[in-house]
């Protein structure tokens, strides 16, 4: 068996992973109920922050108004047998808030960097862009070697 992830380790591949991925499935809550959401995301290089954009009508984003409280599953599988050993996957957990103003431009360009194709949705008056302030991260690797990582404390 190969040996276990290091704290660097699991923090490379990590970055690697949100890094080459480009959908999530978000989790919000409803009245108790679990609500998943596949969306369309970018992370900050320092994992602070995953990045999501939502009309404010939709019910995801009712959601997070209602309880911040979220988490986002982003994976590599190739729906293959070999996912099983091969695939990773991470469930990030934190809170949900919408970019104020003051930091949009900032945020908009790590997502559009991403994301340029979404460039005229997430311009939209109507668009909420989001910021998940994750407390930390959950890297699965190996089909069952779990590994925590926190982002690192913000520098300013």
């Amino acid at each position: 068996m190969e040996d276990r992830l290091t704290n660097e380790d699991s923090r490379t591949l990590l970055q690697e992973l949100l890094a080459a991925q480009r959908s999530a499935v978000l989790a919000t809550t409803e009245n108790g109920q679990p609500y998943l959401s596949l969306m369309a995301f970018a992370a900050t290089a320092d994992l602070q922050y995953l990045l999501v954009a939502t009309n404010r009508a939709t019910r995801k984003f009712r959601n997070m108004v209602a309880d911040a409280r979220v988490a986002l599953l982003v994976d590599n599988r190739a729906n293959q047998p070999a996912d099983t050993e091969k695939a990773l996957a991470v469930t990030a957990l934190g809170r949900a808030t919408e970019v104020a103003a003051g930091e949009r431009p900032q945020f908009l360009n790590i997502y559009l960097a991403q994301h340029p194709h979404l460039e005229f949705f997430v311009n939209s008056p109507e668009c909420a862009l989001i910021k998940v302030r994750v407390d930390r991260y959950l890297l699965v690797s190996h089909f069952q070697e779990v590994k925590e990582v926190r982002p690192r404390p913000e520098n300013h």
